[in-house]
């Protein structure tokens, strides 16, 4: 008897610890109200005065998007700057045209084609924020605001009102709903068609949302994941190895986070030409 009472007391102790490296875990990875700074620990963000009930006080999240959008301001008002002075560019011009090129030359210009230099500072808007913000996230006692769905999907809903209304611009309301339409489809399927083709214009929002939010997040938990490790195991011998792991893990995402930024980019260019040119 005494046997099984000390296995189930040391099974209960095994639950409540994994549930404490889980929570440990999810407290730096999820939106909190306070930020974590060396030397200091967690400081609360000061409370917003209610405005009509509402609660305006912006998580560490919104800190870091507020943090991102003001570095696109100060990084491209310096490169503006530069070109004023002189018409080569040079220093942290010539570092930031190679991707205000790539942007322009492989992603908008192929995608979209004809008229592409109406959507171009939206995409770079989103290309840049994206990426200082997914490279914030790397930065140790930050936060990475893009894996937080709800900006995510804020981001895809602009990416969806952008393509809705440039292929309104260009083909007409009328004539953008028709063309929603493949060209030549029998008309006893038009009852399946127009509820599939309607669903179409918001799951491609939906994936862009869903694959910046899961890639940025599940980066972080594994290397959360692999330096609990240590402590979870209570042993400092498999310290190397999670280091090391980590370590690894850390050097991806750095690729990642150029990768997510160019995918969101690229797959609002594509969804942007396909409705701005549509084929008939």
């Amino acid at each position: 008897m005494n046997n099984i009472t000390d296995t189930l007391a040391i099974a209960d102790t095994i639950v409540s610890v994994k549930k404490t490296d889980s929570g440990w875990i999810m407290h730096h990875i999820m939106d909190s109200r306070a930020i974590e700074l060396p030397f200091f620990g967690e400081v609360h963000i000061p409370q917003f005065p209610l405005l009509f009930g509402i609660d305006l006080t912006p998580t560490k999240h919104v800190v870091f998007m507020w943090l991102s959008a003001l570095l696109v301001l100060l990084v491209f008002a310096t490169v503006a700057s530069k070109y004023k002075k002189s018409i080569v560019p040079r220093g942290i011009a010539n570092f930031f045209e190679v991707f205000i090129l790539f942007v322009k030359d492989e992603i908008a210009k192929p995608t979209i084609g004809k008229g592409y230099e109406k959507f171009l500072p939206y995409l770079l808007t989103a290309f840049f924020f994206i990426l200082f913000g997914n490279f914030l996230g790397l930065v140790p006692y930050s936060s990475t605001f893009t894996s937080n769905i709800a900006i995510t999907a804020t981001l895809a809903a602009l990416t969806f009102v952008v393509t809705q209304v440039g292929g309104m611009m260009q083909n007409g309301i009328w004539g953008y709903i028709r063309g929603l339409m493949p060209h030549g489809i029998p008309w006893w399927m038009m009852p399946i068609m127009i509820p599939v083709e309607f669903l179409g214009l918001f799951t491609k929002p939906f994936a862009l949302a869903i694959r910046l939010f899961a890639n940025m997040l599940a980066g972080h938990t594994v290397i959360l994941a692999l330096i609990g490790l240590i402590f979870f195991l209570g042993t400092w011998v498999v310290a190397p190895l999670s280091v090391a792991f980590a370590l690894f893990i850390y050097l991806l995402e750095i690729l990642v986070a150029l990768i997510q930024a160019y995918i969101f980019t690229m797959l609002s260019s594509l969804f942007i030409g396909m409705a701005v040119h549509q084929e008939h």
